[in-house]
């Protein structure tokens, strides 16, 4: 029999090549014959592509790849497949082949002592796991009205995962921070392919930094990260939106100052009051970085013009999530004001999507419209109105979809 270490190499070369070889297609023509869906709002057709290490997802772009989940995945369960999760990348540079055995993680700036750690070094600290959403700050920007600048997605860029990883302050303890510092800025192996185009660099306060829950993650669901989510190595930043999930990371410096980069200001940036919105077509005071994520719920069960039989009682059943308080409570409406509690699913932590479940029956033939409202344990709940910004961030208006009883 081959010894551990024979094996160890011979696993870690075919991964390598494997990896490679799924890079290699990221800029290829489409794997397989393309399928065109429409999402429900105005020039909603997309292509279904198919990317290595995943099924045919929404496609936005091809290069760099932004893949979209369909919706019905999300009423496979409260944890989103690796090959149904969404991708979403800003530089068209993104890395073709990593060699695990010589990648690295720079650890410097600000701290006593610099690190540059192996993936074995850091599975070598005591890890962690958390179940969490990925989401899109811009998830359901197609339905923004008036209509704003940026991805036209509907409601498929976010993802619930169980991730694994090493907890950022470990390996801030080791290096040590000095006196003085202020923000820690990640920065990955994807790279402007334009020389004007800046370089993907987030920051995140110390406090935040050294909480116990931002983690480097190396797996997703039990398995590596596929390559399109950040293999070998991503932030994990539980309860922020997705622009600070930095995907590939390889470079953590610790600053003394605030980063003022274009990917904090002025990108990625909200009103700076508490509804994060302004009046439609007008431009904010003041703006802050987008943070945490808001109070969300969708009906996963039923599409928006399904079937239903009169007289007849369906299980309805969806999902709920916030930024880290957890969720409340989850109620149903099949006619305005009638609002009725559903059962909440098993608990998988804070931060994660929670599933409810209630029964409805259709009283009489007709068309109905559900809606859906969660209230998070901080007791915010979702608002009647769809709130409004610039960038078309946050929406977390309270869903509707119409049925048809027969």
């Amino acid at each position: 029999m081959p010894n551990s270490s024979d094996s160890t190499a011979q696993s870690r070369r075919a991964f390598l090549r494997n990896a490679a070889v799924a890079a290699a297609g990221f800029a290829a023509a489409p794997l397989l014959a393309e399928q065109t869906i429409k999402l429900p709002f105005a020039n909603g057709d997309r292509v279904l592509a198919k990317f290595p290490q995943k099924r045919p997802l929404i496609r936005l772009t091809q290069r760099p790849p932004q893949l979209e989940t369909p919706f019905s995945v999300f009423n496979e369960g409260v944890i989103t497949p690796n090959d149904a999760f969404f991708v979403r990348y800003h530089l068209a540079g993104i890395p073709t082949s990593i060699d695990t055995s010589t990648f690295r993680v720079e650890i410097k700036g600000s701290v006593n002592k610099s690190l540059s750690l192996s993936l074995d070094d850091l599975k070598k600290f005591e890890a962690k796991e958390v179940v969490a959403v990925l989401q899109c700050s811009g998830n359901s920007r197609g339905f923004t009205t008036p209509r704003v600048g940026g991805g036209q997605t509907g409601n498929g860029t976010m993802g619930n995962a169980r991730w694994k990883g090493v907890p950022l302050k470990a390996i801030l303890d080791k290096a040590g921070l000095k006196s003085g510092a202020k923000q820690i800025t990640f920065n990955g192996l994807d790279k402007p392919v334009v020389e004007k185009t800046p370089d993907f660099v987030k920051a995140l306060d110390i406090d935040h930094a050294i909480d116990g829950e931002v983690m480097l993650g190396y797996q997703m669901n039990g398995e590596d990260l596929p390559v399109l989510n950040g293999f070998p190595l991503r932030l994990i930043v539980p309860g922020y939106y997705g622009t600070y999930w930095v995907k590939h990371v390889n470079d953590i410096t610790v600053i003394d100052d605030v980063l003022n980069n274009f990917w904090m200001n002025p990108a990625y940036r909200i009103p700076d009051n508490e509804c994060a919105c302004v009046e439609p077509g007008t431009t904010p005071k003041s703006t802050t970085p987008i943070k945490r994520y808001n109070v969300r719920s969708f009906l996963t069960s039923l599409e928006d013009g399904a079937q239903v039989t009169a007289g007849k009682a369906i299980e309805l059943k969806g999902i709920a999530f916030d930024g880290g308080t957890g969720i409340r409570e989850v109620v149903v409406s099949s006619e305005n004001g009638n609002w009725k509690p559903a059962k909440l699913g098993k608990d998988l932590g804070k931060y994660s999507f929670r599933e409810w479940r209630m029964h409805w029956t259709p009283p009489a033939p007709g068309d109905y419209t559900l809606r859906v409202r969660a209230t998070n344990n901080g007791g915010q709940v979702q608002p009647e109105k769809a709130l409004w910004n610039p960038a078309g961030y946050m929406r977390n208006v309270i869903e509707n979809t119409t049925v048809k009883a027969v």
